[in-house]
């Protein structure tokens, strides 16, 4: 099981003005979003975060 691990970053202004990019993104790994240059969320596509539960044990 794997998960993409290419990471892709931007910033909150530019997630909020480009929300679809940000989303296309996503499909081919995780979308760091910063705020004020700093790390504070992470967008993943729904199969990578199923299996990440799946990985951590938080599976219903």
């Amino acid at each position: 099981m794997n998960i993409s691990t290419k990471a892709t970053t931007m910033s909150s202004r530019e997630f909020n003005q480009n929300t679809a990019l940000a989303k296309r993104a996503a499909r081919n790994g995780p979308v760091i979003i910063t705020d004020r240059g700093k790390p504070s969320h992470v967008l993943m596509s729904m199969e990578d975060y199923e299996k990440l539960k799946a990985l951590s044990g938080l599976a219903k």
